[in-house]
């Protein structure tokens, strides 16, 4: 390993300083004519300057250290035959290029950018569209894929891959990247310490991000909005979501954020407004959900069972259907230091928390749960009733969910 280390090392010193490094140019009346002929002809630690024009080309293959930077964004078109770009070296940078066309399969997951087993890849201001896949980052690590544009045309999942994909990879920044019209817009599998920070994900069929069996992620300042089913983590430990924008996920099986057998996280900072359900929990333990902000949902909180040990504190619930739904009587999960719009209790000590403690789950909710159909009954006097029943003596809901310190005053 520390030989490796020496050898990686070198290699950098000798691109930062070697003389021997040169800059090929490439366009349609120059000697190179095509990104594979400059590859082939450059040497280790070139730069490639792909000048402005369409370069019909597929299956390139970097297998060097190189620098690959298009001037006004050259076209290079797959024109559908198959995967346009495979980086199988460390260093590698592949900048400013507009790639179109990659070949559509059902076998090999073409892809416009592929990385293979590759260290210290950069990807960035790159414009894809007419894909099957984006950019697939495959056993690779200490990557960045940073400003750029994936923009598919996806009618339905089987036909159809995924903007931004990370698979059995580690200590990669995916960051200020547009994805639109993909299956899933960023997916993670086995891929631990990936920071995904400030993408905005939007119009996807499936997912806006969907990552499972990866951990220690941390997500930042990202807008998923108006996915087909919104956001789903599956199966990962200490994870952070952190100020980041679910909204508009709409539809009988959307979500903001689907949580599954998820252990050790914190959701913090977070806005989740106009979704089908906000959040959706399920075999997921010790979660802070702390300083989110729960505005006009169907669902603010839904969970489906087997959830202990979880907080949720100083969150603002605002305007949802049902705040907090419940498909059992067991509750081992603490609220507490909320805010609550449907809260009608008084103040007397002007302390600025309730005098009686608001009990966030309705029975109405937990009838709906069983029958979907009562929905129809929503503003009826008679759910009011019920609900109000239920509430002074609670027989169907946890007796023992409550927020004992709900506050007055929103949080700011």
């Amino acid at each position: 390993m520390d030989l490796l280390k020496k050898l990686l090392f070198t290699l950098v010193l000798f691109c930062s300083f070697s003389i021997t490094a040169q800059t090929i140019e490439v366009c349609n009346d120059c000697d190179v004519s095509s990104l594979k002929e400059a590859i082939k002809v450059s040497t280790m630690c070139d730069t490639i300057l792909v000048k402005k024009g369409t370069y019909k080309e597929y299956n390139i293959v970097v297998d060097k250290p190189l620098t690959i930077i298009g001037e006004n964004f050259p076209v290079i078109d797959g024109e559908d035959k198959g995967e346009i770009i495979r980086i199988v070296s460390d260093y590698v940078t592949i900048d400013g290029l507009f790639i179109i066309n990659v070949g559509t399969s059902y076998t090999s997951d073409h892809a416009a950018i592929r990385v293979v087993r590759s260290k210290h890849f950069v990807i960035q201001n790159v414009v894809l569209e007419n894909l099957f896949f984006g950019i697939y980052i495959e056993k690779s690590s200490h990557g960045k894929i940073y400003h750029n544009k994936v923009i598919g045309d996806a009618q339905d999942e089987y036909n159809s891959g995924n903007g931004i994909q990370l698979w059995h990879s580690k200590h990669i920044l995916v960051e200020r990247n547009i994805v639109q019209k993909v299956r899933d817009g960023i997916y993670l599998e086995f891929s631990d310490d990936i920071t995904i920070n400030e993408n905005t994900s939007t119009n996807n069929l499936r997912y806006g991000l969907h990552f499972m069996f990866s951990n220690d992620d941390l997500y930042t300042n990202n807008v998923f909005e108006n996915n087909g089913a919104g956001v789903a983590v599956m199966f990962s430990k200490r994870i952070k979501m952190l100020h980041n924008t679910f909204k508009k996920n709409w539809g009988t099986a959307a979500f903001g954020l689907l949580l599954k057998e998820i252990n050790d996280a914190e959701i913090k900072h977070n806005v989740f407004e106009e979704n089908t359900v906000a959040i959706n929990i399920e075999g997921s333990n010790r979660v802070v959900y702390s300083d989110n902000d729960f505005i006009s949902n169907g669902y603010a909180i839904k969970v489906l069972g087997a959830c202990y040990a979880n907080t949720f504190e100083k969150n603002n619930f605002l305007y949802n259907s049902f705040d907090v739904s419940y498909y059992n009587k067991i509750n081992d999960n603490v609220f507490q230091h909320n805010y609550w719009s449907g809260y009608t209790g008084y103040d007397l000590d002007e302390d600025g928390v309730g005098d009686v403690p608001y009990r966030p789950v309705k029975l109405f909710s937990y009838i709906v749960n069983k029958t979907p159909e009562t929905i129809i009954l929503m503003r009826s006097l008679f759910i009011d009733i019920i609900d109000f029943s239920e509430k002074v003596s609670p027989v169907f809901t946890p007796d023992n969910l409550l927020d004992m310190t709900p506050q007055i005053k929103r949080y700011q």
